[in-house]
């Protein structure tokens, strides 16, 4: 088992952000977060990363409850917002994030080099982060979370910003890293990424409304497309 979820509920003072939310993910797979901006998907992916706890329910990560330490070395993370030094050159960023989990000498270079160059931006590494567009920037956080070789990538709309003919290497690099053994878990309020994950968990007000693979969460509601399906689950929310 890579993660459970078990009723999940997360409130701050007197706002329900996550309401009794359940989820397993067995196996690797790229599992989908959709729904809008508020829906709670950020909330989530922290909770899972250990970086906020529920206020009730449990979360299980590789059988271990979290949040703990060692689980978190385990499996990457990356944030919504870019956590990076401006000062620093991406190379200097990337030995900075990679020293935290062990990573020294030959093997940190070589795979530095091999993810770096997963995301374009290899001919990157000695120029200033301050100096990158926002798009250079969601890559370099990509790079940084997949240095450890985790068995478990969480990523907060890891795309936003970046052109159409990257996010699709970036995806297909998420299907080499499932077929290695890696669970992806990402975020995603973009209908055409959300068609592309193995399982699609959809949220909207802190519920989980919808889980299955996208071709059945159309065939459920009878529509051609991600997005008919989610109004779809949504308007059979809301008429509760």
């Amino acid at each position: 088992m890579i993660l459970e979820l078990k009723e999940i509920t997360k409130v701050y003072g007197n706002h329900l952000i996550i309401d009794g939310l359940t989820l397993t993910m067995d196996k690797p797979e790229i599992f989908g977060l959709l729904g809008p901006s508020g829906s709670g998907k950020t909330t989530l992916v922290k909770m899972i990363a250990g970086i906020e706890t529920p206020t009730a329910g449990t979360i299980h990560v590789f059988g271990e409850k979290m949040p703990k330490l060692k689980v978190m070395a385990k499996f990457g993370y990356m944030a919504q917002s870019d956590a990076l030094y401006g000062e620093l050159t991406a190379k200097e960023n990337i030995e900075f994030f990679a020293g935290l989990y062990g990573m020294r000498g030959k093997p940190l270079k070589s795979r530095m080099n091999q993810v770096m160059d997963a995301v374009g931006l290899i001919d990157e590494l000695n120029k200033q982060v301050g100096q990158f567009s926002g798009g250079m920037k969601r890559r370099l956080s990509l790079a940084i979370a997949m240095m450890h070789e985790p068995k478990l990538l969480i990523l907060d709309e890891p795309t936003v910003g970046i052109d159409p003919i990257l996010r699709k290497n970036i995806w297909d690099m998420f299907k080499d890293l499932k077929a290695g053994g890696t669970g992806v878990i990402v975020t995603t309020h973009v209908m055409d990424e959300a068609d592309k994950c193995d399982r699609l968990g959809m949220i909207r007000n802190g519920k989980m409304i919808a889980i299955g693979e996208p071709d059945a969460l159309k065939k459920e509601t009878e529509t051609s497309s991600i997005e008919e399906a989610f109004l779809a689950f949504g308007g059979a929310v809301r008429e509760k």
